[in-house]
Parts: C-alpha cells; structure tokens; sequence
C-alpha cells in the first residue's frame, strides 16, 4: 500500500451546540425574534426551537417600507423601516424578509424589493421631504421624495450631495453625525404630516413613531410601542412635579410630548395628524371612557 500520496484524513466540520437549561422561556414576540420553525441563534440558550438561524444584515433602500405582522400586503404594519436603515433578516423568500429592525429589535416582514445591501450611510435628511433630483440643479426632475431621518450615503458636489441614485440639496440634509439636541423641536417638523397606524414618517407617522424618531434624531435609542416607552425612556415623574418642556404624558395606548407645561404635542386619531393642542383637552376627551387618562409622565434629565 502507498501512503505516500494518500490525504490526510479531513476533520469534520466543527457544529454549534446549545444546552438549553429548564424550559424556554416566555419572550415578547415584539422584540424577540422567534416563531414556530425558526429563531434567531442569539436566543438558543433560552427558546427551543426546531431551527436557528444568523441574522444577514440588509438595508432599507426605498423612502420608506412598512414592517407588516405576516408576509402579505394586506397584514397589519406593526412598525416601519425608513431609508438606509438596518434590518437583520433572518429568513428571505422571493418576496419577502422575516427578521428584525437594526435600531430597535422590532420583529416582523418586509418586502423583499425594499431591502439591499448598501454602504454606510454619511447623511440625514432633516428636511420634512427632501426631493431627489435628478441632476444637481433645482429645475431637474425630482425621481422620488426621502423623508425625514431616511439616511444615505454621498458626496458633497457644490450645494447638492451626490447619490447613487441622484442629487439631494444640502439645506435638505446633515451629517449623520450631527444629531439634534431639542427632540420637542424635531417632533414639532412633523406638525400636520398624516396618523398613520405603524408609521414612523415616510406618508404618515403614529404616537409612539413620533416619539421614537424625535429622540432617535437626538441620538438617543427609545422602544418602538407605547408600553415599552412607558418604561423604557427617562424616569417617573412625582405626582406633584410640574411639567415642562420635553416631557412625555401616556395615556391607555398613547403618548405624545409636551411642548410647554401645557400644550400636548402628539399624532392621534382623533385629528388624524400630528398636532399640538391643550392637555386638559386631550384628558377630557378620554374621560369618557378612562377613570385616570393620565397612567405615566417621564422626563429625561439634562
């Protein structure tokens, strides 16, 4: 026999084990991505599932895409994705992608079409609607319409920034590494734009949305659902503490953010628009049906 040219033995592929202690435990499928045949691998050592997977990074590449509660466009949006932001797909068909959202772990579908891999973004629109023109003139075609904080990446080209996809005027758009200070005031930009359930600003935004990209521009991360908020952004108020400017009030699925001590600052169904109008008037409004509309106020400290 000869062992001269015989190849060594190839050593078999190492496997990923997990040990799960006691039962899985009970997660919020909001914020935990899990469902009857699959997982996300980070949740093995807590969930038992038939099959876990790791997540691919993607980006959202249209103005905005809506995070839908099943793979099909007559399912509830649950959140949304604005441009350039990051989802971890965990599962991907030919229409669709089952995974997470990047800035907040929220769980859910979006369309296949909307999600690619793009370069790191190096601007933010901080313009209501920014057009994308076509050339870097402000006569050229507009080809679409980004919305406030959708991200991008390009270059500075005179007074306009140079896309792959077009031009944005630069009074349109910041670094993304200048973030805001006033999250009240980012809020206030929003003023008008349409109730949308799920919506985060791209052709309409919800309460919590509101709240939740106002601090985002701020730098500052918040949950995407008002119960999260409610627990999740600054600290309890006493009772007896005035409110002020930058505050958040909650009520039974709702929260908006005072503009004054009294002024409430919200997008609600009732206007069906982002609005600002008196507090006592929002808590008269539900006192019909609420003992306590006021269930938290939160504050965060300077």
């Amino acid at each position: 026999m000869n062992l001269i040219n015989t190849p060594a033995p190839t050593a078999p592929p190492e496997r990923i084990r997990f040990k799960l202690e006691g039962r899985s435990a009970a997660l919020d499928s909001r914020t935990h991505a899990a469902r009857g045949d699959l997982a996300d691998v980070s949740l093995a050592g807590v969930l038992f599932s038939a099959h876990y997977a790791r997540a691919v990074k993607l980006t959202c590449v249209t103005a905005g895409a809506p995070l839908l509660a099943a793979p099909a466009v007559t399912a509830q949006a649950v959140s949304a994705l604005l441009r350039g932001e990051v989802f971890h797909a965990l599962d991907v068909t030919t229409d669709w992608a089952w995974g997470f959202c990047g800035h907040d772990g929220y769980v859910g579908y979006v369309r296949r079409e909307a999600l690619d891999v793009l370069e790191e973004p190096t601007h933010r629109i901080v313009a209501g609607c920014a057009p994308l023109f076509s050339a870097a003139d402000i006569k050229a075609p507009v080809t679409d319409y980004w919305p406030r904080g959708a991200c991008f990446a390009g270059e500075e080209n005179g007074a306009f920034i140079a896309t792959g996809e077009g031009f944005i005027h630069s009074r349109h758009a910041k670094s993304v590494g200048e973030t805001e200070t006033d999250w009240t005031a980012v809020a206030q930009a929003y003023l008008g734009q349409p109730y949308v359930w799920g919506g985060r600003g791209h052709r309409g935004i919800d309460c919590s949305g509101l709240v939740q990209v106002a601090l985002g521009q701020c730098g500052i991360s918040a949950p995407r659902d008002t119960d999260l908020q409610r627990e999740g952004i600054g600290s309890p108020l006493p009772d007896d503490a005035p409110l002020r400017r930058g505050d958040f009030v909650f009520f039974p699925g709702h929260v908006g953010i005072m503009t004054d001590a009294c002024t409430l600052l919200h997008a609600n169904a009732h206007w069906m628009a982002v609005a600002a109008e008196p507090l006592t008037d929002v808590v008269a409004r539900l006192q019909p049906d609420h003992d306590a509309p006021i269930i938290a106020r939160r504050r965060i400290s300077a």
